[in-house]
C-alpha cells in the first residue's frame, strides 16, 4: 500500500524531490528507489526532513516504528497511519505532545486509482491536516471523513471488502466452468458483469434493491438463483463475515 500511494502521488504530478521513503528492509527500500526514482533513508533520517509522515506498517509493528521516529520529528509534523486497528490515541501516547495524527483505512483498488479511504482526525489535528491527507489519498481514489469510532466498521466493509468481491467473482467463474463454459469466456462474462453492475449503481444512483428487482422477473431464472442464496443464508453469511472482520480489527488495535 505504501508503494501504491507513492506511485499515485507521482502520477498526480508530485515532484520526486518532495517524496522520501524508508523501509526497515534495506533491500526493499533500494528496490522502490530504483523503480520510482525517489530518495530513501532510515526511518529517523526521513522523518526528520518531512512535514508529513505516512506510516504504512503492520499493526503489530506500529509501536516499534513510532519509537524509532518520535525523537526525529520536527514540531508540528503530521503523522498519518494506514495500519488497521491502531487508534489515534495510541499513536498520540507514543509521540511528542501535541503531534497531529490522522488515522486512515485504505483499500487495495488504490492500485488502479479506484481506492476508497476513510480518515479520522486525532485530538491535535486541524482542518488543514485533514485537507492535506485528503489530497494525498485522492491521488489513488476517493476519500470520506468518519468519526474514529466507525473505523473498525470501515475496515470490515471497504478495507476487507475487495476480497469479498474477488471471492464472489472467483465463485461465479467456477460456476461458469461447471456449466460448461471455457474458462476464458467465463472470466470475461463475470468481470464485465461485475463492472457493469457497479457502474449502474454509481451512475443511476438507484438503490441496489431497485436494480435487483429490475433483473428479477417473476418465475424467471434470476429469482430461481436468488432463492438458492436465501436458502443457503448468503446474506446472513456476509453480515457475519463483516462482524468478524470488525472484531478482528478491534483485536489488532488492542494487541
Amino acid at each position: 500500500m505504501g508503494e501504491t500511494l507513492l506511485a499515485g502521488l507521482l502520477r498526480a504530478g508530485v515532484p520526486r524531490s518532495e517524496l522520501l521513503i524508508a523501509d526497515r528492509r534495506i533491500e526493499r527500500s533500494a528496490e522502490v528507489t530504483k523503480k520510482h526514482g525517489v530518495v530513501n533513508g532510515t526511518n529517523q533520517e526521513v522523518s526528520a526532513k518531512v512535514d508529513t509522515v505516512v506510516l504504512v506498517v503492520k499493526p503489530q509493528d506500529m509501536a516499534i516504528v513510532l519509537g524509532e521516529v518520535k525523537d526525529s520529528l520536527k514540531p508540528g509534523t503530521l503523522v498519518v497511519s494506514l495500519a488497521a486497528g491502531i487508534t489515534t490515541s495510541f499513536m498520540e501516547d507514543l509521540l511528542p505532545a501535541n503531534t497531529p495524527v490522522i488515522r486512515v483505512m485504505p483499500n487495495t483498488p488504490a492500485l488502479v486509482d479506484q481506492g476508497m479511504a476513510a480518515i479520522s482526525p486525532g485530538t491535535n489535528s486541524t482542518e488543514e491536516h485533514l485537507l492535506t491527507v485528503e489530497t494525498l489519498l485522492r491521488s489513488v481514489g476517493q476519500v470520506v471523513r468518519v468519526p474514529e469510532k466507525y473505523q473498525d466498521a470501515v475496515t470490515a466493509i471497504s478495507g476487507s471488502g475487495p476480497a469479498y468481491i474477488f471471492y464472489v467473482v472467483e465463485a461465479m467463474i467456477e460456476g461458469g466452468v461447471m456449466l460448461g463454459l471455457p474458462r476464458d469466456v467465463a472470466n470475461e462474462l463475470v468481470l464485465q458483469t461485475v463492472y457493469g453492475a457497479a457502474t449502474m449503481l454509481r451512475e443511476t444512483k438507484e438503490h441496489p434493491t431497485v436494480l435487483r428487482e429490475q433483473v428479477t422477473s417473476p418465475g424467471g431464472t434470476t429469482v430461481a438463483a436468488l432463492r438458492q442464496f436465501d436458502d443457503f443464508k448468503v446474506r446472513a453469511a456476509f453480515l457475519s463475515a463483516m462482524e468478524a472482520a470488525r472484531d478482528r480489527s478491534k483485536e489488532l488495535g488492542m494487541q
